[in-house]
């Protein structure tokens, strides 16, 4: 995670933040995730306040592109996505669904 730039940092919680409204509502234990990972990515006070917004209402879809996803950093995006959708112990059907279609893409 300490390679990423700070536009792939803030990709990635995009993806992360989508992958936590997937059901429809966000979780303690998935907002819980979210705030270890600013933490972790060492997120400045704009980037976190982004990510903050993004637990309010999800990134639009217009923002989520896997094809902008480096190479070197789609294996770090896809295992984020999945430690997500299963942090709250209930992987929804929708969540599933968007889990493999961009593994999909990433591939």
């Amino acid at each position: 995670m300490n390679e990423l730039t700070k536009e792939e940092r803030l990709q990635l919680m995009r993806f992360v933040c989508s992958f936590a409204w997937a059901d429809l509502r966000i979780e303690d234990s998935e907002r819980s995730m979210v705030h270890k990972l600013m933490r972790r990515l060492k997120l400045d006070e704009d980037e976190r306040r982004q990510v903050e917004d993004w637990l309010d209402l999800p990134p639009r879809a217009e923002e989520l592109d896997p094809a902008l996803v480096p190479p070197a950093h789609r294996a770090l995006f896809l295992r984020t996505a999945r430690e997500m959708i299963e942090v709250d112990g209930d992987v929804a059907p929708e969540e599933m669904e968007n889990f493999e279609l961009l593994a999909q893409l990433l591939s």
